[in-house]
Formats: structure tokens, C-alpha cells, sequence
């Protein structure tokens, strides 16, 4: 679906939807549990049912209470649903966070799975857990978009850099209490997104289950194996990641009043409010978002419009080259296009400030959600229409987005009207 947007301010209050990470998280907790979980403030987002379908190949059973809630039979009553090839096999759709934290999961439970996903999900790169499998003797095979991982995930000495993805350390702290007998994850360089494993082990308290960490040079995990999983009754709390784009919105002079929002949140990007307030003010400016890679898109835009030529440099980006899209490079073409001036360094962006965004352009969403939202908070202040190509995408992680934007009074119009 193309939407073209005609600029206009943005009013009002508005709530942002629940965690995406924090939501995936309870789930698979609840998934691993003995009997019944309750989940309320869940948004149904294509990456949170793909992780709702994954956990179901693994014997768990949910079910819809109401428009936001799921209760949950975690894995431990059921059985893994198994393929001729004797493994469960599990749809990721484009989710990360599903393929990354099921994999070792699925080794503990069932022995290994087949798996498979949409997008550019299947090249991100699985090179930490493709080096474990090896000194593990764990078979793997990465053929024609499918990954097969066949095994037995055994307790023990595991050693992870710290400088790639959160989302393989959160699969083994689910997957290594599962397990028979104690098990060390170490950190082998310093953790980058460290607010997503303290997420993790947050949502691990939660259901029982307890992680031990001790600092040498970089963090050590300590987990104990055969730990029962309990049940939960949780409430998943508003996305961080999320009100970034209404803080960038803000930033481009929006009249919006964010609710809903959890300053004492684990969630890493809640930095959007002090990085936004560096934003308003005068002078240059550098930003690190080695722990809040998503922020970039909405502190882009916002650094666009910081006018007078102010500079903004984005620093520690480059883990945003294996998102849904190569984000530095997608970031620069969508902004430049609507009349920012962006540089792409390899690792970060060096933004000019301008006064106006010209608009009247079609820009490509690039399958990304968080560009085709980026693109619809630039398009309420440029001079001219702008037309977002692929706008749909925002079902991924934000599926009402759309509604929530013409409720504040943006004027869309959709190819399909």
C-alpha cells in the first residue's frame, strides 16, 4: 500500500502502543512455563503473532482473552509439533527477535528445529551461534532461506561478543535454564543494547527463574540448569522505541502530549527524552546509540530540522546496516530526498541542519517500518505532498499507526481509496 501525505501539524495526545521487546520476552517465558500465563496490553504486530506462532510448533497453546490479552499453556504440557524430518519447523516471518531467541530454545525442548522467515530476515547474520554450534558439535545448515539446527543443547562454558546482537545472549538465558546442570555466559567484549538483556532477565525474574551476573572485564551470566518456569500474569508496558517518532514529531514543531509512558522503564530507548532535549538545544551535537540503534531514524529527522546549519553526528550506528533495511543508507536516501542534507559515514550519519523540508517526492519505505514512520512524521512539515511507497510495512511492529496518525489530524490518502 502507498500512502501520499498531505504536510500538516500534528495535535493532540496520544498513547503509544505496548513493548515489541518486551512483549516477545513475556511470551516466551510464558511459553517455557507450567501452566497457565496471562499477558494484557499485547499489540498484535506481525512480529509478535510470529513469535506466537513459533512458541505453538513448540507445544504451547495461547488464546485470545480479549482485544489486547492472551492467556498461555506454556510448552511444558504439550509437544513440539514435528515435521517428516522428525523437527518442529517455525515461520519467523521478519522477526529477529523470534529466529534469534527460538533457536537455542528450540534445541533445549526439542532437539533443534527448521527455520525460515520473509524479508532480509534469513541474511542477518547468525555468525554467533553458527561458532557455538561448531565448538558445541551441533549441526547447522543455512540453505536456500531455511536454517536447520539439529542438537542437544548441553549445559556449560558459552562465549558470546558483546558487541553484536542482544538477541543471541537473550536466546541462551531462556534456552540454559531449561536445561540439565549449571551454565556460564560470558561476554567476551562489552555489552553493546545492554538494556535489552536487562530486559530479559527482568522478564526471567518475573517467572521464576534466576541469573547471577559477575563483572570481570565484561559481563558473566551465571545460570543454574533444571529450573521450572513459572506462570505469570503481566501487563506489557508502552513502546520506548515507539514514542521516539512522536519525540522526533515534537521536535518539528507537533503540539503532542505522549502518555502512557514508563519513566522508570528498562527499556533502553527511553534515552529519545534526554537526546531530544539535546536536539532543542543550540550547537553541535553528538549522539552514541550503541545502546538504542532504533532511535536513529526519529533523532535523524529531528537533527534535520535543527536549522541554522546545526550538526548532529549519530555515532555507533553500524549494526543498523542488518536491520529490515541497510538503516544508515535508508535513512540518508528517504531524508535527502525530501531536502535534508545527510552524510553516511560507515558507522554513523553527520547531519547539516536546514530550516524546511521540501517534500513533494515518492519515497521508498524500503520494507522497513521504522522508515515509512520516520517518513510520515518529516512529510507533516515539508512544503509539499510526499508519497511513501510500501507504507504497510508499519504492520511489523506498529499495525494501528496509520489510524493513530489520522486521529491527530494527518491528511492521508491511500492508493487503495
Amino acid at each position: 500500500m502507498d500512502i501520499t501525505i498531505q504536510p500538516q501539524k500534528l495535535r493532540g495526545t496520544i498513547a503509544p502502543p505496548p513493548s515489541k521487546s518486551q512483549a516477545h520476552r513475556l511470551i516466551m517465558a510464558a511459553a517455557l512455563a507450567e501452566g497457565e500465563s496471562r499477558i494484557s496490553n499485547v499489540a498484535f504486530s506481525q512480529d509478535i503473532l510470529a513469535t506466537l506462532s513459533c512458541v505453538e510448533q513448540l507445544g504451547a497453546v495461547w488464546k485470545q482473552v480479549d482485544e489486547h490479552t492472551i492467556s498461555m499453556i506454556g510448552m511444558e504440557k504439550g509437544k513440539p509439533l514435528l515435521q517428516s524430518d522428525g523437527l518442529p519447523h517455525f515461520d519467523c516471518g521478519e522477526s529477529g527477535s523470534t529466529l534469534r531467541f527460538l533457536i537455542p530454545v528450540a534445541l533445549a525442548v526439542a532437539g533443534g528445529g527448521v527455520f525460515t522467515g520473509r524479508g532480509r530476515l534469513m541474511e542477518r547474520p547468525q555468525t554467533p551461534y553458527f561458532q557455538m554450534f561448531d565448538e558445541k558439535g551441533i549441526f547447522y545448515e543455512l540453505k536456500n532461506g531455511n536454517l536447520t539446527v539439529c542438537g542437544t543443547l548441553k549445559s556449560g562454558e558459552y562465549s558470546l561478543a558483546g558487541n553484536v546482537s542482544s538477541q543471541f545472549f537473550t536466546g541462551l538465558l531462556y534456552a540454559l535454564p531449561y536445561v540439565e546442570g549449571a551454565s556460564v555466559l560470558r561476554a567476551t567484549t562489552a555489552l553493546e543494547s545492554r538494556s535489552y538483556i536487562d530486559m530479559t532477565i527482568d522478564a526471567l525474574h518475573k517467572c521464576g527463574i534466576t541469573v547471577e551476573e559477575t563483572e570481570e572485564q565484561n559481563s558473566v551470566f551465571n545460570v543454574s540448569g533444571k529450573q521450572p518456569y513459572c506462570t505469570i500474569d503481566c501487563s506489557v508496558e508502552a513502546d520506548w522505541s515507539q514514542a521516539g517518532f512522536y519525540y522526533g514529531a515534537l521536535g518539528l514543531g507537533n503540539v503532542l502530549s505522549i502518555a502512557g509512558m514508563n519513566e522508570n522503564s528498562m527499556q533502553g530507548d527511553r534515552k529519545i527524552v534526554s537526546y531530544y532535549e539535546k536536539l532543542c538545544a543550540e550547537g553541535e551535537v553528538e549522539l552514541d546509540v550503541a545502546n538504542c540503534p532504533d532511535l536513529v531514524p526519529p533523532l535523524a529527522l529531528h537533527a534535520s530540522l535543527r536549522g541554522n546549519g546545526a550538526v548532529t553526528r549519530i555515532i555507533h550506528a553500524e549494526r543498523l546496516r542488518i536491520k529490515e533495511s541497510d538503516r544508515l543508507a535508508s535513512v540518508t536516501e528517504v531524508l535527502n530526498a525530501m531536502g535534508a542534507q545527510i552524510q553516511e559515514l560507515s558507522d554513523g550519519l553527520v547531519i547539516c541542519g536546514v530550516d524546511l523540508l521540501r517534500g513533494g517526492c515518492r519515497v521508498a519505505a524500503h520494507n522497513d517500518h521504522r522508515i515509512a514512520m520516520m517518513a510520515a512524521m518529516a512529510a507533516t512539515c515539508c512544503k509539499e505532498p510526499v508519497t511513501i511507497l510500501g507504507a504497510d510495512c508499519v504492520k511489523k511492529s506498529y499495525p494501528d499507526f496509520w489510524q493513530d496518525y489520522e486521529a491527530l489530524g494527518g491528511k492521508i490518502t491511500r492508493e487503495d481509496e
